[in-house]
């Protein structure tokens, strides 16, 4: 039970791995994620992925740069005092990275993925 709890804590903690290669005018940035992940249930690879925000509209995507994955999300207000990051958040579940939130400026998508909240709240008996 100490060890999952451990675990949560410190993947909760695991934060934003990804490097940010480059930016245009179309709100289109290219990102590099160093490690295989999954988004909905499904394994993408390590690789580059473009992030595209259309500024006239509250949504977000990934697009892989190696294949037709793409993944489109509502974007909420986050923290305004980060209106230049970009971050693409992770959970380490058992050595399995899973995308979580992606942050767009102000802007930051809900929970992607609620599975390290229930592994968290078993360990705690709830």
């Amino acid at each position: 039970m100490r060890s999952i709890l451990r675990k949560a804590i410190l993947a909760s903690a695991f934060g934003a791995a990804v490097a940010l290669a480059g930016n245009s005018a179309n709100g289109s940035n290219r990102v590099n994620v160093p490690f295989n992940f999954t988004v909905a249930g499904k394994t993408l690879p390590a690789g580059g992925y473009h992030l595209v925000h259309d500024p006239s509209s509250a949504f977000v995507t990934l697009r892989s740069l190696e294949s037709n994955d793409s993944y489109t999300w509502l974007l909420t207000p986050g923290p305004s005092e980060y209106d230049k990051k970009i971050a693409l958040r992770f959970d380490d579940l058992n050595g399995t990275h899973v995308l979580q939130s992606v942050q767009y400026g102000s802007m930051v998508t809900p929970r992607l993925d609620n599975k390290s909240i229930d592994i968290e709240r078993e360990s705690r008996g709830q």
